[in-house]
């Protein structure tokens, strides 16, 4: 069996959460309706608890595109601040000047 990084696991939660977005709208929209009966409401929180765990937005982790590090992550350039880091000391960013005292 092998072993998947965290950065393939969150493409394919963001992908799960692409495929199921329209149905768990409906059900969430469904289930927190008030003038809907008890019982069609909980038929619906029934049905979006049988949807895939990580079809839920919340799953997601906002991660490095290079490293996959999950913390310090800019979200304007999509990678981590060592990321960022090791880019600018390369002089690979233009306009970026890492600069050391």
């Amino acid at each position: 069996m092998a072993k998947t990084s965290k950065i393939e696991k969150n493409k394919q939660r963001r992908e799960l959460v692409k495929r199921f977005a329209a149905k768990r709208e409906a059900l969430l929209t469904t289930a927190n309706d008030e003038a809907l009966s008890m019982e069609e409401r909980f038929e619906a929180r029934l049905k979006l608890a049988e949807l895939p765990r990580n079809s839920s937005p919340t799953r997601i982790r906002n991660r490095c595109e290079m490293t996959g590090r999950p913390r310090a992550y800019y979200r304007k350039l999509g990678i981590s601040r060592v990321a960022l880091r090791d880019l600018g000391s390369r002089g690979m960013i233009p306009g970026l000047v890492k600069s050391s005292w």
